[in-house]
């Protein structure tokens, strides 16, 4: 028996999100049915983060164990070629047999995208939000640093997260643009149900002048939900990596 780990991207547009969901289509049940073929063994990966229904993913981590003697860093690519097109396995590499992506310490980075003009551009709309009024990236920076450090984040994760902790370590927050494109991107300790995309949602509002930056600290220490801004849509949200 050993464990493989498992480096994935995927376009999660057709899917509705990593975890196993009844009658639906998702990352894990594609990996799953794949690698059970390939390995002819039943296979159920474990994965690092469970991203949400239409989030795509650069730099997903999974693991799996196998008695057979495939070695795993063939793995990558004959199961490659059972998957779908919008997955992809980039490394697979034997690890340690007690490893496990959601027990040991993380640093996790996503990349959220904002197609900031008028008029949408039809190649970028899987991949970003579109949002047709200007936004202040000045303001949103600021903002961004207040969220910088170790705080409860209760504001900004959605009301149905099962988390009994809600305090979690932001290592860093940017907010850059080039051209009409504006990127956040957020490394963490982890996160909460949504977190990303209620910071995302609640900066936007700071950007169009909605919410002030130094507001965020009021939310932060409000601990409520309703206080933070909407959450944004999934589609301009990417895993890019995780590190351990």
């Amino acid at each position: 028996m050993k464990r493989v780990k498992l480096i994935i991207s995927y376009d999660g547009t057709a899917y509705a999100g990593w975890q196993l969901q009844p009658k639906q289509p998702t990352i894990e049940g594609k990996l799953n049915k794949a690698l059970s073929e390939l390995l002819e063994e039943e296979i159920a990966v474990i994965g690092a983060s469970r991203t949400d229904s239409g989030v795509h993913a650069l730099g997903n981590v999974a693991v799996f164990d196998t008695e057979r003697s495939m070695s795993a860093e063939k793995i990558c690519n004959a199961v490659n070629q059972r998957l779908p097109k919008d997955i992809r396995v980039q490394e697979s590499y034997e690890v340690a047999p007690d490893f496990h992506p959601r027990r040991v310490l993380s640093k996790k980075t996503y990349e959220y995208r904002i197609l900031n003009r008028k008029i949408a551009i039809p190649t970028e709309r899987l991949y970003c939000h579109h949002v047709y009024y200007p936004l202040e990236v000045s303001l949103m920076q600021e903002a961004a640093g207040y969220l910088i450090g170790e705080h409860d984040f209760r504001s900004f994760c959605s009301i149905k997260t099962k988390a009994g902790d809600t305090v979690r370590i932001i290592y860093g927050l940017e907010v850059s643009k080039e051209g009409d494109i504006i990127k956040i991107t957020i490394t963490g300790n982890g996160f909460l149900y949504n977190m990303v995309r209620i910071i995302t949602g609640t900066l936007m509002k700071v950007g169009r002048g909605t919410y002030a930056p130094e507001s965020m600290r009021d939310m932060l220490d409000g601990c409520n939900r309703g206080l933070a801004g909407p959450t944004a849509p999934p589609n301009g949200l990417t895993l890019m990596k995780i590190e351990f």
